[in-house]
C-alpha cells in the first residue's frame, strides 16, 4: 500500500478513475477512486483526503457541488476539476469557488500533476 496523502479520484467513467489512479501512483502518489460523489461522502477514507480530482459533469451530484458541499460541511479539500465539454462560466465559477484547477479532457499529465502538487503543496510547482 503507498503511504503520503490519499487524493481522491471521483468520476462515472471507470476508465478516467483507472487511468487517473494508475498515474498518480506511478509517481508515488496514494489514490482511491470513487464512481460517484456519494461514494466518496459515504467513505470512511474521506477524513483522509487531501486533494480531490472530479468531474463536473456528473449525475446528481457535480465535482463542483461536490466541493462547495465539502467546503460548507468545514472539511474543504483543495479540488481539481476535470471536464470533457469545457465552459468558461463553469470554469470562471468554479474558479471563484477557490478550485485549484480546472483541466479540460483529455487531460495532460504533467498538468495534472503539477495541480496535484499544488493542491497538495499550496503553491506552483512547475517540476517534482
Amino acid at each position: 500500500m503507498l503511504k503520503g496523502p490519499l487524493i481522491a479520484i471521483v468520476d462515472d467513467d471507470e476508465s478516467m478513475r483507472d487511468t487517473t489512479r494508475d498515474l498518480l501512483e506511478s509517481v508515488g502518489f496514494s489514490a482511491a477512486t470513487f464512481a460517484s460523489a456519494a461514494r466518496l461522502l459515504e467513505s470512511r477514507r474521506l477524513r483522509r483526503v487531501s486533494c480531490l480530482i472530479a468531474d463536473i459533469r456528473m449525475p446528481k451530484m457535480t465535482g463542483l457541488a461536490l466541493h462547495q458541499y465539502l467546503a460548507a460541511s468545514n472539511h474543504p479539500i483543495p479540488t481539481i476539476l476535470m471536464t470533457a465539454h469545457p465552459d468558461e462560466r463553469v470554469r470562471a465559477q468554479a474558479m471563484k469557488a477557490n478550485v485549484v484547477c480546472c483541466l479540460a479532457k483529455p487531460i495532460e499529465a504533467e498538468e495534472l500533476l503539477n495541480c496535484v502538487r499544488q493542491a497538495i503543496h499550496g503553491r506552483d510547482i512547475d517540476n517534482p
